[in-house]
């Protein structure tokens, strides 16, 4: 009788999976800080969201950063990633997601839009949001989590999709894009806050504790 499983321990064959890690924000409303190098439990958010992508079982990632790259591109040094540098950052986070795009090229059948200021993302997010995709109706080709009503984050593209938009040199704005092709999309409803949970203001920072009794402790820049 043949074995059942697929390499990668389950019914579903295992995907190769890739993710752009957005952080490439000037960090405006936080007193313009790098949101991503904030710390929870003295490690920098892109450093944890590295680890938790790792864990996640995603294949290859690319950093984007823009502003605040002196001090970001250290950070992630020591990580085996692609980082690609956004040169005009001011002209929103589309041109980040196209260039994060491009530098991961369409090798890949899943690619995640992660955003760098998502706290407690974890490990467990990453593989949630994967098998919510493996599972998603036939012609769907991009996935978001949906918390209570509200749109979260990251966003799931087939790699298809990627490739055709990179094909086409079409602009890849994830939330417009999602809106103008809704037959394309599938909200995965869950109620695992996490994906709404993000940074913004010095007003988040204060909430985030509040909520999980962890404070978030600002980075110490270098003077450039």
């Amino acid at each position: 009788m043949g074995c059942l499983l697929k390499q990668g321990g389950g019914l579903y064959e295992r995907l190769r999976v890739g993710a752009v890690l957005l952080a490439a924000g000037e960090g405006s409303r936080l007193g313009s800080v790098p949101k991503c190098l904030l710390r929870l439990q003295g490690v920098p958010l892109i450093n944890r969201h590295l680890i938790a992508l790792s864990g996640g079982g995603i294949d290859e990632v690319v950093v984007v950063t823009g502003h605040h790259h002196a001090d970001i591109e250290p950070a992630v040094e020591t990580f085996p990633v692609t980082v690609v540098r956004n040169p005009h950052p001011e002209a929103g986070q589309q041109s980040s997601v196209h260039l994060g795009l491009e530098a991961l090229g369409a090798k890949f059948d899943v690619i995640l839009i992660v955003l760098a200021d998502q706290p407690l993302l974890s490990s467990s997010e990453f593989t949630e949001l994967i098998s919510a995709f493996k599972k998603r109706p036939p012609g769907a080709s991009i996935l978001y989590p949906e918390v209570k009503g509200q749109r979260g984050n990251p966003v799931v593209f087939s790699g298809e999709v990627v490739a055709d938009l990179l094909l086409t040199h079409q602009k890849i704005g994830c939330r417009k894009f999602m809106d103008d092709h809704p037959e394309l999309v599938h909200t995965y409803v869950t109620d695992n806050d996490r994906f709404i949970l993000d940074v913004d203001t010095p007003e988040d920072l204060v909430a985030f504790e509040k909520r999980t009794g962890w404070t978030l402790t600002m980075p110490q820049l270098a003077a450039h």
